[in-house]
């Protein structure tokens, strides 16, 4: 193998596995339903799915904020539905143009991300409970503001629905293209260039995994734990409108039970519910997963009810995922004698490889250097590990004497 085929093997190798838990699961579960499903294998399923994960996506953007400062939004389902009917209310009752409408809509998902965001960071309620009022507190506003009544936006065709097409485009014989796939994809790429190279980004990270220590070092905790709250609400208004292009009608209580589907799929993707921890690559994967399941399981013939378990079910298999994973990080992992060899053995051939990339006069005999060091590696480690197995046994051999010789003296 050349030095480029040994290069690529290495860093494939480094790949973190648990990483390739999601996409893995995505693949397999789209084949799955492509065998069992009925007529699961068609454009119309595929635009299904993507209509699905719309709304869906953008508030688990904004959940995935959330969840790595270590907090959770049970509200932003509920907020999306309310800004939805707000907006459609401001439109059909209140005279209110399309594009004012569509702004109101943003308006309000970010009245309730402030407020959210106020409740937690400065009353320093907690998450679970200040956001499960919220929830509570936009349905009653949605209700309240479209009198209990459902709230539409004007059908395709018609004069003002031209935003529709921002999220899925008909062509004049009929063919629907899901441009909603390249609206949530540019908004997610915002998402993580906000969240991998940004300040704000940095800090959300900070607080979710040491919010004290992150307060220590100077990072204003409040505000910045504030903002990931803000994020959330404005993700929920732009789902929102999503929503209100694919659907048309909407009511108060439909987006009861949309957070459970973004918290899911967002720890399905990787994100800790610990804080501290997540992608958003991962969190889009984990919505797909999600619609894949909401499309898939109807395709078998399933009843209503039997939809609800199977979504029940994963969404506890992706908490316990959570868990197993936290344990696995935070397991002390005590080594013996031929254990501690090898990992400093490692560390040196670590080392020269690093500098093998910025050497350009001395690659042969740092070359040849690794290739001693491993071969020694492998020599004495396989006898340090010989040399314990055998002091076991002889370990095993004593106190089975001795315990025999207690029997015996009794």
């Amino acid at each position: 193998m050349n030095t480029v085929g040994k290069k690529s093997l290495t860093k494939a190798r480094g790949i973190d596995r648990q990483k390739l838990l999601a996409p893995l699961a995505l693949v397999i579960i789209y084949v799955f339903f492509a065998f069992v499903g009925r007529n699961f294998l068609t454009y119309t399923t595929l635009l299904n799915i993507l209509d699905s994960s719309y709304y869906i996506g953008f508030i688990a953007i904004g959940v995935t904020y959330v969840i790595i400062t270590g907090g959770i939004d049970l509200s932003c389902g509920t907020v999306l539905m309310c800004a939805a009917i707000t907006g459609g209310t401001a439109f059909k009752t209140w005279g209110w143009p399309m594009w004012a409408s569509l702004l109101l809509i943003i308006f309000v998902g970010l009245i309730f991300g402030i407020l959210n965001g106020l409740l937690i960071s400065r009353l320093n309620l907690p998450p679970f409970i200040a956001t499960l009022g919220t929830q509570m507190i936009s349905l009653g506003v949605g209700s309240i503001v479209s009198n209990v009544r459902s709230a539409t936006f004007p059908p395709r065709g018609a004069a003002d629905s031209w935003f529709k097409d921002l999220f899925k485009y008909m062509s004049p014989d009929n063919v629907s293209f899901p441009t909603g796939a390249l609206v949530l994809f540019f908004v997610a790429f915002l998402a993580y260039v906000v969240l991998t190279k940004t300040k704000m980004g940095r800090y959300i990270f900070a607080i979710g995994s040491n919010k004290e220590a992150a307060r220590l070092s100077g990072i204003d905790v409040k505000k910045w734990e504030m903002m990931a709250y803000v994020v959330s609400g404005l993700m929920a208004g732009i789902g929102g409108i999503a929503f209100a292009a694919v659907y048309t009608t909407v009511m108060p209580a439909q987006g009861s039970g949309f957070e459970l589907y973004a918290i899911a799929g967002t720890v399905i993707g990787g994100t800790s519910m610990s804080g501290g921890s997540g992608t958003i690559l991962g969190t889009m994967i984990g919505v797909f997963i999600m619609s894949i399941l909401r499309v898939g399981l109807p395709s078998m013939d399933l009843q209503a009810h039997y939809q609800t378990l199977f979504t029940g079910i994963v969404v506890v298999g992706a908490v316990l995922l959570d868990i197993y994973r936290n344990k696995k990080a935070s397991e002390i992992k005590i080594l013996t004698p031929a254990g501690r060899y090898r990992e400093e053995m490692k560390g040196k051939i670590a080392l020269l490889k690093e500098s093998l990339s910025g050497e350009t006069g001395d690659a042969g005999r740092i070359q040849e250097e690794i290739v001693h060091l491993k071969a020694e590696m492998k020599k004495t480690y396989a006898q340090l590990v010989k040399e314990e197995k055998e002091a076991k046994l002889r370990q095993a051999e004593e106190e089975k004497e001795f315990l025999k010789t207690v029997k015996e003296s009794s």
